[in-house]
């Protein structure tokens, strides 16, 4: 499924839709940094903070949406580097999931060579913004993902 503006054809793909395996939200449990989480965005959440028992109350919340408004809490203590360093986790666990099954790295692959666009209409950060302005960090970290896997296959 494509979604075309102005002549551009773009992958559609949602941070929050969990029937996307590319979704931060789908129900893809993996195993990083010595933990099991079961989505990405437990995972990502949880990083934004350094007590190790709030991460723990992320990591072991009951959904993927649960996580998120967990991590939005402005009563717990950010890491210091979290704006510098907010793309990488995400990265790193899209990255983990991908490797660990293979249904996800083939719905990445299924995107080809187009540009994989994150559609929300109020996100522009993660996503393209209403106005496709917006900087589609989430998109572009799929893009980085899917062009590594290909160097990783054709070496191996």
């Amino acid at each position: 499924m494509l979604f075309e503006h102005k002549d551009k054809k773009r992958f559609p793909v949602s941070r929050t839709d969990a029937s996307n395996p590319l979704s931060s939200y789908a129900l893809f449990a993996f195993e990083l940094d010595g933990a099991q989480w079961p989505t990405v965005e437990h995972y990502y959440q949880a990083m934004k903070f350094e007590d190790a028992t709030y991460r723990e109350k992320i990591r072991t919340a009951a959904t993927a949406k649960e996580a998120a408004k967990l991590g939005k809490s402005r009563w717990q203590k950010r890491r210091k580097d979290w704006k510098k360093n907010t793309v990488t986790y995400m990265t790193r666990g899209s990255y983990i999931k991908c490797r660990q099954y293979p249904e996800v790295d083939a719905a990445l692959m299924e995107s080809g060579d187009i540009e994989i666009a994150e559609l929300s209409n109020y996100d522009y950060f993660w996503g393209s913004g209403r106005d496709m302005r917006g900087h589609n960090h989430f998109g572009k970290l799929w893009m980085g993902i899917r062009q590594k896997l290909r160097e990783e296959k054709a070496q191996a």
